[in-house]
C-alpha cells in the first residue's frame, strides 16, 4: 500500500515519482540485506503526512501482508507520549515536576531500600536521573496468560542503585512509575487517561496501550535476529513501552510537537512543549554518540544550521522502531519493524 496524500506540497513537486521510485527499489533493498520481514514507513513534511507505505509481511508462516492500519508495537516511543500525559497533568495543577513523588504515590509505596528514595522527584523520572536502574524489558508474558499487575511488577524492580539526580541512567522503571502516579493522582486506569486526554484529541484512533484480540487487523509476529518467529506480547507495565499504534498516528504525534499544529484540541501549551523538548541533561553516556542530550521523553539533537530535531527510539524482542522530527521546519519519518 502507498499513499501519497494530495494538497501536500512534497506531492506538488515534479520529481515526486522518483522519489517514490527510488523509495520502492531501495526499501526492499535494505529490508532483504538485513532480513527484515516487514516496515511502515510516514514522512512528514509541512506539518503532514505526505507519504506512507506498507513493506513486507506482518506474518511470514502465513505471508499476511503489513498495512497501514496494522498496529505495532512502537516499543521505547511510548516513553515520548507517557511524558505528554504527565505534561498535561502539571499544566492541570496536579503534579509538580520538582516535588517528591511519594507525595502522589497513595496505592503503592516503594520496597526496602539501600538509598532513600524521598528524594525522586517526576523531573528525575522524565529525564532518566532518578537512579534507577533499567529494568527487565524481556519480562513479557502472552497477553493470553496471567499477567503481573503494575504494583507487583513495580515492587520487584523499583530499587535505586545510586543517589537520585546523581546522572543519566536509561531506566523503564522510572517511566512505570510515571504511569502508577497517573493513575493514582487521577483515579483511572493509565490507557483509559491516556486515551481521553492524549491519543483521542491527537487523532491517534488507531493506537492503544492494551492489546485486545479485537484489534484488527491484529499485531504482527515480531522476529529476532535469528529469524525466528515471536508471537505477540505484553508488558506488565505499559509507560515505558506498552503502546500499539499505526505508523500514520506516530507521525500525527509527532506532527503535534510542530508549530501550528493541524488540529484544534491544542492538547498542551507552547511552553510545556519547549519544557518537553528543552535540553534537560546534556551527559547521556554512549547516547552522546548520537544526541546531544535527553529532555523529558525525547532524545534532542542540535542541527548544524541551529535547529534542533526531537527524537525516540524503541527496541524489543522482535522490534525495532524509531521516529525522528525538526519541529521548526515541520519534517519528520517514522519507521516501524
Amino acid at each position: 500500500t502507498i499513499r501519497v496524500f494530495p494538497g501536500s506540497k512534497l506531492s506538488e513537486q515534479a520529481g515526486v515519482k522518483e522519489f517514490e521510485t527510488h523509495l520502492n527499489d531501495r526499501i526492499p533493498t535494505i529490508m532483504d540485506a538485513y532480513q527484515i520481514p516487514g516496515v511502515n514507513i510516514a514522512i512528514i513534511k509541512d506539518q503532514k503526512i505526505v507519504w506512507a507505505q506498507a513493506f513486507g509481511y506482518a506474518d511470514l508462516a502465513t505471508e499476511t501482508p503489513m498495512t497501514l492500519k496494522t498496529p505495532l508495537r512502537v516499543q521505547s516511543i511510548s516513553k515520548s507520549v507517557t511524558a505528554w500525559g504527565v505534561m498535561k497533568l502539571v499544566e492541570d495543577g496536579l503534579l509538580d515536576l520538582d516535588a517528591p513523588v511519594n507525595q502522589y504515590l497513595n496505592s503503592w509505596a516503594f520496597p526496602p531500600s539501600d538509598i532513600d528514595t524521598k528524594n525522586v522527584t517526576l523531573r528525575q523520572l522524565l529525564t532518566h536521573t532518578a537512579g534507577f536502574p533499567t529494568g527487565d524489558f524481556y519480562n513479557f508474558y502472552s497477553p493470553l496468560e496471567e499477567v503481573p499487575a503494575l504494583r507487583e511488577s513495580l515492587y520487584q524492580e523499583a530499587v535505586l542503585f545510586q543517589e537520585p539526580g546523581t546522572s543519566f541512567y536509561y531506566s523503564n522503571i522510572g517511566y512505570n512509575l510515571l504511569e502508577l502516579i497517573i493513575e493514582d493522582v487521577t483515579g483511572m486506569d493509565f490507557n483509559e487517561f491516556m486515551q481521553a486526554q492524549i491519543l483521542n484529541p491527537m487523532g491517534m484512533q488507531k493506537s492503544t496501550f492494551n492489546w485486545s484480540i479485537d484489534l484488527n487487523p491484529p499485531v504482527p509476529t515480531g522476529y529476532d535476529l535469528e529469524g525466528n518467529s515471536i508471537p505477540v506480547y505484553v508488558y506488565p507495565e505499559k509507560g515505558s513501552g506498552g503502546l500499539f499504534a499505526t505508523v500514520e498516528d506516530i507521525a500525527l504525534f509527532a506532527i503535534a510537537s510542530m508549530p501550528d499544529k493541524p488540529f484544534e484540541n491544542n492538547l498542551l501549551s507552547a511552553d510545556s512543549i519547549t519544557t518537553l523538548h528543552s535540553l534537560m541533561i546534556d551527559q547521556i553516556g554512549l547516547y552522546n554518540l548520537v544526541f546531544d542530550g535527553y529532555g523529558f521523553g525525547h532524545y534532542i539533537e542540535i542541527l548544524s544550521n541551529g535547529n534542533f530535531a526531537i527524537s525516540h527510539g524503541g527496541q524489543g524482542t522482535g522490534w525495532m522502531t524509531h521516529f525522528h522530527a525538526v519541529p521548526e521546519t515541520g519534517d519528520g519519518v517514522v519507521i516501524l519493524t
